[in-house]
C-alpha cells in the first residue's frame, strides 16, 4: 500500500480528492442556511436504545430524526460504527444510511463515523458508491481509525489478535480507499484492474454516464492523530467534543496548525460533536441526560446495556458511591443541556470558544420523543428556516 504524503495538490490522496470539490459557499462541506445560528448546525444519531424498547423502535426513531432535522433546517445527519454495545443500534453505517435516504431528500447523511480499520478499503468504497448513486450529491464519507467498540470484539471485527497494529495502517489504508473512490490506480499497480462498482468506472466504459462525483471524505478524531493528518491533507476534520472534550482545544488547534489548502478545502473546516439536550423545562432536560451518563458509566465499568429509564437513573442516582458521582457529574459537565435558551447560549459560547465552523448535535438519551423535542426546541431558538417535510 501507498502511504498519504498529502499536501499540495499534486501529492497523494490530496490529489485525488480534488474530485469532490471546493468548499465554499453552499457545497458539501460549508451550510449556509443557519437562522441566527453562530455556524451551521447538523445532527449526530446513534439509533439509541432505551430501556423497554427494540432495535427496531430505535431505527423507527432514526427516520422521525433524520426527517425532523431536514424540515427543520439542520445542515446535515450522520450515524456512527457502534460495535458490541446493546444501548446503540449502528453497527452497520452503510445499511442505515440507505434507509435513511430513501426517507429524506434533501438533508446531507453520512457517517461520523465508518471505523475503516474494520473493513477493507474496497468494500467501503462500494458501500458509498452504491449510497451515492441512491442520493446523489447527499452522502458524506467520514472515517475514524478506532474500533468502535473494545478489544476483544476489535480483534474479532479485525481478525487479528492485536487489532492496533490494523489501526497503525490507517494512512494506507485511506490512500487505497481514495484510489478505490476514484478509479485511478496506476498503472501496473496489483489493484489497477480492480473496480469499486458503483463508481467512476462505469462513465469511461463505452456507452458510460456515470457522474464524476462521489462522496467527500472527512477525517474524525479524539485525538490529535487524525487531526494532523487530515490538516496536512488539507480535509475537513470532525472531533468527537461530546466524549473527548479536554482534548478539543488541542486538536483542534493542531488540525489547523497542521493545515495546508488543497483542492478540497482552501482553509481548515472543523466540526465538533457536541451532546445537547433542551427541554420545556430545565429539570426534566436534567433527567433525561442522567439515563445516558449513567449507560455510559456502565459500559466504562464493564455492564453495558440498554439506556435506562429516567425513573431507573433517579433511582440509582440516590445510591451513588463517589466514584461514580465523580464520573457521572464530570459527564454531565460536558452536555449542554437545560431550556432552549440555555442550550442556545451554551452553544454559542462553546462555538466561540472552539471556533468550530459546525456544530453536530447528538443528544444520547433515553426517551425518543425528549430527543425529538430537543431538536425542535434548538432549531426554534436559533430561528432555522424551516422546509417542507419529504
Amino acid at each position: 500500500m501507498e502511504p498519504v504524503t498529502g499536501g499540495g495538490a499534486t501529492d497523494g490522496a490530496t490529489d485525488r480528492e480534488t474530485r469532490s470539490g471546493r468548499a465554499d459557499g453552499g457545497d458539501p462541506v460549508r451550510g449556509t442556511a443557519r437562522g441566527t445560528a453562530p455556524v451551521p448546525l447538523s445532527v449526530l444519531d446513534l439509533a439509541t436504545v432505551g430501556s423497554g424498547h427494540t432495535a427496531s423502535d430505535a431505527l423507527r426513531t432514526s427516520v422521525e430524526i433524520a426527517k425532523l432535522a431536514e424540515r427543520r433546517g439542520y445542515h446535515r445527519l450522520w450515524v456512527a460504527e457502534h460495535h458490541s454495545m446493546p444501548g446503540v443500534a449502528s453497527s452497520s453505517p452503510a445499511v442505515i444510511l440507505a434507509h435513511l435516504a430513501a426517507h429524506t431528500t434533501t438533508i446531507r447523511l453520512g457517517s461520523g463515523g465508518v471505523m475503516l480499520p474494520n473493513h477493507a478499503p474496497l468494500v467501503i468504497a462500494e458501500q458509498f458508491g452504491t449510497l451515492e448513486a441512491l442520493a446523489p450529491g447527499r452522502i458524506d464519507l467520514g472515517l475514524g481509525r478506532a474500533p468502535g467498540t473494545d478489544g476483544a470484539t476489535a480483534a474479532a471485527l479485525r481478525r487479528t489478535d492485536r487489532p492496533h497494529e490494523v489501526a497503525d495502517q490507517f494512512p494506507q489504508q485511506l490512500a487505497e480507499l481514495v484510489r478505490f473512490l476514484d478509479d485511478d490506480f496506476p498503472d501496473g499497480h496489483a489493484y489497477a484492474r480492480v473496480h469499486a462498482v458503483p463508481g467512476p468506472v462505469q462513465g469511461s466504459v463505452p456507452g458510460g454516464v456515470q457522474p464524476a462525483d462521489r462522496p467527500p471524505v472527512w477525517l474524525l478524531g479524539s485525538s490529535g492523530f487524525s487531526a494532523r493528518l487530515a490538516g496536512s491533507l488539507g480535509l475537513p476534520f470532525a472531533f468527537a467534543h461530546h466524549f473527548s472534550a479536554a482534548n478539543t482545544l488541542p486538536a483542534l488547534e493542531l488540525y489547523r496548525s497542521s493545515f495546508r489548502p488543497s483542492r478540497v478545502l482552501d482553509e481548515p473546516y472543523a466540526l465538533i460533536g457536541v451532546s445537547a439536550l433542551a427541554a420545556d423545562e430545565e429539570r426534566e432536560a436534567r433527567r433525561q441526560v442522567m439515563t445516558g451518563a449513567l449507560a455510559m458509566l456502565r459500559l466504562r465499568t464493564g455492564r453495558p446495556g440498554l439506556v435506562p429509564t429516567p425513573e431507573e437513573a433517579e433511582e440509582y442516582e440516590r445510591t451513588m458511591g463517589e466514584l461514580e458521582r465523580d464520573f457521572v457529574d464530570g459527564w454531565l459537565s460536558n452536555i449542554v443541556h437545560g431550556t432552549a435558551e440555555q442550550v442556545r447560549d451554551g452553544l454559542d459560547a462553546l462555538a466561540k470558544r472552539t471556533g468550530a465552523d459546525e456544530l453536530m448535535l447528538t443528544s444520547q438519551v433515553h426517551t425518543p420523543a425528549a430527543r425529538m423535542r430537543s431538536y425542535e426546541l434548538v432549531a426554534d431558538a436559533y430561528g432555522l428556516p424551516s422546509r417542507t417535510s419529504s
